[in-house]
């Protein structure tokens, strides 16, 4: 695949074998998973019960709370070294808010997240910098996440002014030289403007940016969804060839199925700001076992018409609930045409159901989780 104007085309890498991480529930904590002789490594960020609320007020001068929009409601997961975690679901489950919470854009209304064992949300001041410097973002939007004002080697380099032991003042031009030839641009055009950029390269120039202090972790926020098809792939084969260069931990948000498949080693199916399915590529793809997911896969675009002859599309009744005013017990049952009386007592716990062998085996929020091929 050719790469873009001004650069060399990324390196295809497959992706590696899946790490293991604990499940979380509604109803308690996780037990976070014990090293082993295959996984020595812990993790490098630990996510338990996490959650967001913004609260809902009513009044002119004297306002009063009258509710809260659940955004993100006890997610729990654990992110090792080299590892990519997939994060899919519909627009407005909370998928953007957790990656605000990850990078502490938004502070936490409950839970904790754990970076090499410090609790992010109970950190400030140099203690709080410091751990921000080790997890970076890269935004959606190529566009509007750059500063048209400001040249590439300003944005690029910006981060150093916050770090300034992350390169000597003296050696940022060289610094920025070299993020800009890491992600396949032309060095030389460090002086150039945004707008001088197509939009992959625009994307590139924010990797470089949360390049620069050499951090362990990036959230990725949906940053190909605003791409050409073909441009998608040369940024998701870069993202690969960076985590294989650096030994980057991903959590990759998208909403796009194929993407996610193609570069993680686990994925999550988010839905009204909890996790509904967890699991390996191919047991989230192969295996799925909550309805939510069966009905996502079913609306995968497949290209052999023959493949297409022979599945069933799954149409979800009804419109998503509000954030603001969630069903009780289980918060899909409303659209699940699996739903019975249990589901609305009683919250599914994401864990692995017992009935359930082989590749379905997986944890699944689901009181009837049951494998239904839908690709």
């Amino acid at each position: 695949m050719p790469g873009p104007e001004g650069g060399p085309a990324p390196a295809t890498s497959g992706r590696r074998s899946c790490m293991a991480s604990t499940p979380s529930t509604p109803s308690a904590p996780p037990v976070p998973s014990a090293p082993s002789a295959a996984d020595p490594a812990p993790p490098v960020l630990e996510v338990r019960d996490l959650a967001k609320l913004y609260p809902l007020t009513r009044g002119a001068l004297v306002k009063r709370q009258t509710g809260a929009v659940r955004a993100v409601d006890t997610v729990s997961f654990d992110l090792r070294r080299g590892e990519t975690l997939g994060v899919v679901g519909e627009s407005g489950c909370g998928k953007s808010t957790l990656a605000r919470l990850l990078v502490g854009l938004e502070r936490p209304t409950a839970g904790s997240i754990r970076y090499r064992g410090e609790d992010i949300a109970r950190l400030s001041g140099r203690a709080l910098r410091a751990v921000h410097r080790n997890i970076q973002m890269v935004f959606q939007d190529p566009y509007t996440s750059l500063n048209p004002r400001m040249t590439v080697g300003d944005i690029v380099g910006e981060p150093y002014e916050i770090h300034p032991e992350a390169a000597p003042k003296g050696d940022r031009r060289r610094a920025v030289q070299e993020l800009l030839d890491v992600v396949g641009l032309n060095p030389e055009h460090i002086n150039r403007y945004p707008h001088q950029f197509s939009g992959g390269q625009r994307q590139r120039i924010g990797i470089a940016r949360g390049l620069a202090l050499r951090p362990e972790v990036i959230v990725a926020d949906e940053p190909v969804s605003a791409l050409d098809v073909s441009v998608q792939a040369q940024v998701v084969n870069l993202l690969e060839r960076l985590q294989d260069e650096f030994g980057l931990a991903y959590v990759f948000i998208a909403h796009d199925l194929s993407v996610v498949r193609h570069i993680s080693d686990r994925v999550a199916v988010m839905y009204l700001g909890r996790f509904a399915e967890t699991g390996t590529g191919p047991e989230i793809y192969d295996h799925p076992t909550h309805p939510y997911t069966q009905a996502l896969l079913s609306a995968v675009p497949v290209p052999d018409p023959e493949a297409r002859e022979g599945r069933t599309r799954i149409l979800l009744p009804g419109d998503v609930p509000s954030p603001a005013d969630p069903p009780t017990g289980c918060r899909f049952r409303t659209r699940c045409w699996r739903a019975e009386a249990r589901c609305a007592a009683e919250a599914p716990a994401l864990a692995v159901p017992t009935a359930l062998t082989g590749g379905a085996a997986h944890p699944s929020a689901c009181h009837f989780a049951e494998e239904r091929a839908a690709v």
